[in-house]
């Protein structure tokens, strides 16, 4: 070995080792982001109840915070080359952390609304940073460890949110949902400026902003995620509201797209979609967006709902998730040196939907040991999903656009899980109507079972003081109760069914992509 070359190594082989702190430090700010978009998710009855506030009212404690994460994502690449990285990561930690605070302290439903809008709109930067920063800490075959980490947290925070969420509640209360970020958060906040140097901040940039692309991409992604978060409790479009604002959305997203591709200098790079990878590679984050979030929304709805299980046991029985999503973390990384990561892909791709058709066949009684294995084909191949999509998708863009690009790569996985929410709770809405009824249709007089149950049950309740007509009413609600759970179950299972099909799609969509050679000579398989 040369001298030249001998110092040559010796600062790779530093940087490498100086990459990680910074890095770790930026993913845990990503982390605590993620996390609090579900973490209210299993605790919105209590603080509905501390806040004295309606079953409608306490949904905007989510509905904010998404709604106000959802407009700032996009803009991450131009708020960074604007603050540089160092400083928009900083300034966005600091204002997650102050704003987590004031939600524990709020007083009202109101200020509780205000406090989780903040929240989400200072908070949103931390995601979308972190993966074009990774893009800059590790080069070549190291850039596989950055996007399982990267695809890991994305996965797994928003699976642990109700997990964590229900047992701070029910170990203390509702405040300390928003009070653990406090700490983590100031940590957070002191050593990005330390450690993170990456670029240098150009404020002249604000000068020659598009602000009108801003305000119509606002206005069109905020009325959108509206419509989404708000649709099914309002019974979509039958509300005046709901067609007025997907009106708005539609007319705004139009004007944004139109303004972002004659603009010279757009906030948002939509050009980035005439790259095939980077334009296949957000359908498939959209798509794994709405499987992850949908999931997650499923669940916990079907464990409370039909099986009447309290935060902390839901908790338990999704938690077999969040630990197989980690086991797969490892497993990645020794494939993925060693395997086209498209092959790779696909295998999560296809195992998430053959998670999703073994969810499918889902009865009343499903408790934590039998979705046990289904949730670990679901959460195991999350990464092998999510990983590539990073690398394939992000990778293949030059580096001077791919600040941009990532603002609207990771819009997209938080978009597909505000569709994908929407959809379910529609044919969750739908489809149990629709077997309720198919269900009564057969209880008829000539049904001998349902006969037997009325009669058993009437005839005990007569046994009672009080009158037969009372037990024979009794009978008929308890028959009422068991079709209404057996349809609602048939509809959880058919909104399952929907998702394996969404990723049926994805996994279809695969090939279309090329290799993405990682730079510096890395020795990858080519796969064309």
């Amino acid at each position: 070995m040369t001298t030249a070359t001998a110092s040559a190594s010796a600062p790779a082989e530093t940087s490498w080792v100086r990459s990680l702190l910074p890095f770790v430090v930026m993913c845990f700010g990503m982390f605590i982001a993620l996390l609090d978009i579900q973490i209210v998710a299993s605790s919105l009855q209590d603080i509905g109840g501390g806040l004295s506030a309606s079953q409608d009212e306490i949904s905007w404690v989510q509905t904010a915070y998404l709604i106000a994460e959802i407009c700032v994502i996009p803009l991450s690449g131009w708020l960074t080359r604007v603050f540089s990285t160092r400083w928009l990561f900083t300034i966005s930690a600091a204002g997650f952390t102050l704003s987590s605070m004031l939600c524990g302290i709020a007083w009202n439903i109101e200020s509780m609304i205000m406090f989780r809008a903040l929240q989400g709109l200072l908070g949103a930067s931390m995601i979308p940073t972190v993966f074009t920063s990774s893009f800059h800490y590790f080069q070549g075959p190291k850039r596989v460890y950055s996007a399982a980490v990267i695809g890991t947290i994305a996965s797994v925070a928003p699976t642990l949110g109700p997990v964590i969420g229900g047992w701070i509640t029910d170990t203390w209360n509702w405040h300390w949902l928003f009070y653990v970020n406090i700490v983590p958060g100031l940590i957070i906040t002191i050593l990005v400026p330390l450690l993170v140097k990456i670029d240098e901040p150009d404020l002249k940039l604000l000068k020659d902003a598009d602000y009108p692309g801003i305000i119509l991409m606002a206005i069109s992604l905020g009325t959108l995620e509206y419509v989404l978060e708000e649709g099914t409790r309002a019974n979509w479009f039958d509300d005046s509201t709901i067609r007025n604002t997907t009106a708005i959305a539609a007319v705004a997203g139009v004007l944004f797209f139109i303004r972002s591709l004659t603009f010279s200098r757009p906030v948002v790079d939509l050009r980035a979609f005439g790259n095939r990878n980077f334009a296949i590679g957000c359908v498939l984050s959209f798509i794994t967006g709405i499987g992850i979030f949908s999931t997650i929304y499923l669940t916990p709805l079907f464990l409370g709902y039909v099986r009447g299980f309290d935060a902390w046991q839901t908790g338990v029985a999704v938690f077999s998730t969040g630990a197989a999503s980690t086991l797969g973390v490892p497993a990645y990384i020794f494939l993925a040196k060693r395997f086209d990561t498209r092959w790779l892909m696909m295998f999560g791709l296809a195992s998430f939907g053959a998670a999703m058709w073994g969810f499918s066949y889902i009865t009343h009684d499903w408790g934590g040991d039998e979705l046990f294995w289904p949730q670990v084909f679901r959460g195991f191949p999350q990464v092998f999903a999510v990983a590539p999509a990073v690398t394939l998708g992000l990778g293949s863009l030059p580096p001077e656009r791919l600040k941009y690009a990532s603002g609207l790569f990771n819009m997209m996985r938080n978009l597909g899980g505000a569709v994908g929410i929407a959809v379910c709770a529609a044919i969750i809405n739908d489809r149990t109507n629709m077997h309720f009824t198919a269900i009564a249709s057969n209880l008829t007089p000539t049904n001998g079972a349902m006969q037997r149950l009325v009669g058993g049950v009437a005839s005990r309740y007569g046994e009672m003081p009080g009158s037969l007509d009372d037990g024979h009413v009794a009978a008929l609600k308890q028959l009422f109760k068991l079709a209404y759970r057996e349809a609602s179950t048939m509809a959880y299972a058919d909104a399952f069914e929907v998702i394996m099909v969404a990723f049926v799609i994805a996994t279809a969509l695969v090939p279309l992509m090329k290799n993405v050679t990682p730079p510096k000579g890395a020795s990858q398989p080519s796969g064309h």
